[in-house]
């Protein structure tokens, strides 16, 4: 959008693409976005191999008379066919031909679906306006990193992607009497589009410290259906003792008409915090919309075995690529989860809670 009925200064608008590999050994994340009150555009993607997550970030002025080219530095999404067809693209680095770099092309298996409108309010100012809609395809292409060409194939790879935009804070936001009034005591995050070959699964949840839901859907897509919501989604995740990290979940859903109740299984694969690289907050080294300067481009590299290299990263929302079963089908995805501060029903009293061991209910 050139122009936006705001003159707030978080107005944003953006996308988010997940390339995820079945056998769980690579995780390509990346996204762009456009923040047109404070003149800036950027986009970012994050491989994780291994313990190492490889980053490649750009940011740049927005062009108002290029708007339609969604490019930053190396990173790339050309539209083909609008909610149909994407070419994803990194180019290399010629000073550095083993830094990450990628060609994929993205095709939808199901129609884009609505997600609900989210609002979120801190005291009396609204902080949080979005609309969003999500989808999953497929994917093609070849992956570059460290001197190794990884192929990207069709039923070895799903893809998924998501689009939101409104108003969203920025950092360097002076929140002033509402923030040191009404602060956070916690937040409790899923959001889940799954990939199975006949059907489109999309759960997302939101809740305070509390457990009280400010956001609430599980809707199930098959072509030539009517879309069908399944209930209100319960989670029962099983985090890894010491940590706030899940090895496995089940999420509880209905069937609408006779309430048989349905399980989805979640096997977590392979991990990737967005406040590293990705500049979700908490980041502490670019988070999305910042102003860089003009022609700024940045490559690195983050050891995810040491802890001191990203000491923020639990207090943001991860991205697990994950293996999910439903009714004797199989499916691929993203189980994407946050959760910091109370969370009564997951038995968290604050923020330095963490699991005793065995499952926490969610």
């Amino acid at each position: 959008m050139k122009h936006v009925a705001t003159g707030d200064r978080n107005a944003y608008d953006r996308c988010i693409f997940h390339v995820v590999d079945h056998a769980g050994r690579f995780l390509l994340v990346l996204g762009l976005g456009v923040y047109p009150n404070v003149g800036v555009i950027d986009a970012y993607a994050t491989l994780r191999v291994g313990d190492t997550l490889h980053a490649v970030r750009a940011s740049d002025a927005l062009d108002d008379a290029e708007r339609m080219r969604l490019a930053v530095g190396p990173l790339r999404i050309h539209v083909e066919r609008p909610l149909k067809n994407f070419l994803l693209s990194c180019a290399a680095d010629p000073d550095d031909p083993g830094g990450l770099s990628y060609d994929i092309s993205w095709t939808a298996a199901f129609p884009a679906l609505w997600e609900p409108h989210h609002l979120q309010r801190r005291g009396g100012r609204l902080t949080l306006e979005g609309r969003r809609f999500v989808q999953a395809g497929t994917v093609e292409g070849t992956i570059r990193v460290g001197g190794e060409e990884i192929a990207v194939r069709a039923g070895e790879w799903t893809g998924t992607r998501d689009r939101s935009w409104g108003v969203r804070t920025l950092p360097g936001e002076e929140g002033g009497r509402l923030a040191d009034e009404h602060r956070t005591e916690g937040f409790h995050w899923i959001w889940c589009p799954v990939r199975f070959d006949d059907r489109f699964l999309m759960i997302v949840t939101q809740e305070d410290a509390d457990g009280y839901r400010t956001l609430n859907d599980a809707t199930l897509v098959r072509p030539g259906h009517r879309d069908r919501q399944l209930g209100w989604p319960r989670a029962d995740i099983a985090y890894r003792p010491g940590t706030r990290h899940p090895d496995h979940a089940v999420l509880h859903l209905a069937d609408p008409v006779d309430g048989t109740p349905l399980e989805l299984g979640v096997e977590v694969l392979t991990s990737s915090p967005l406040a590293v690289g990705a500049g979700y907050p908490p980041a502490t080294d670019w988070q999305h919309g910042t102003w860089q300067g003009r022609g700024w481009i940045d490559r690195r590299a983050y050891d995810l075995a040491d802890p001191s290299a990203h000491p923020l990263a639990a207090y943001g929302v991860i991205d697990h690529a994950a293996r999910f079963t439903l009714d004797g089908s199989v499916g691929h995805g993203i189980f994407e989860h946050g959760t910091f501060g109370r969370h009564d029903p997951s038995g968290f009293t604050g923020h330095d809670a963490v699991a005793p061991g065995g499952g926490v209910r969610s």
